[in-house]
Parts: C-alpha cells; sequence; structure tokens
C-alpha cells in the first residue's frame, strides 16, 4: 500500500503547484483543489478517490484556456493514478 501511498503524495505535490501558481486561471486552481481534497479524504475507498480524480482531472485538461505547462502536469497526475489498481 505504501508505494499507492507515495503515487498519491506526488500527485498531491503536483496538484499543490498548480492551485498556488496565479499564472493558472482560478477554475483550474479551483478545480485542483478539489482533486487535493478528494485525494485526502481517508473515509472513502483509495480506487473511489482516485476514479473521482480522474474525472475531474480529464474535464479541466480539456479547458481551452489552460496553460500547456500546467495540461502536462494534470495529465501526468491522470496518468499516475491510474497506475493505482481499482480493485485495492
Amino acid at each position: 500500500m505504501s508505494d499507492f501511498e507515495q503515487v498519491i503524495a506526488e500527485c498531491k505535490q503536483k496538484l499543490e503547484y498548480i492551485a498556488n501558481d496565479n499564472s493558472v486561471p482560478r477554475n483550474i486552481r479551483r478545480s485542483a483543489n478539489e482533486v487535493l481534497e478528494t485525494l485526502s479524504n481517508g473515509k472513502e475507498p483509495l480506487f473511489l478517490r482516485t476514479s473521482s480524480s480522474i474525472s475531474i482531472l480529464e474535464d479541466i485538461s480539456n479547458d481551452p484556456n489552460i496553460p500547456v505547462h500546467t495540461r502536462t502536469l494534470i495529465w501526468d497526475v491522470a496518468s499516475q493514478l491510474e497506475t493505482i489498481p481499482v480493485d485495492e
């Protein structure tokens, strides 16, 4: 389980960077904070937190106003979250 927690920690770090980057539109930063809260919610099963987070990330990655460097980070976070198996 520690491998998955390491993935979550890395993802949270990238999301915090996005959430605190003033060059990123406010709605994208708000969504990054939403994903952070979702991933931090220990009451939900891990697979549910990751699938909800991936869904939000896919939505915001399609925003036409998102800076290219932020879109790349979001794709990276989503890819990392997709490595967490659903049956955990």
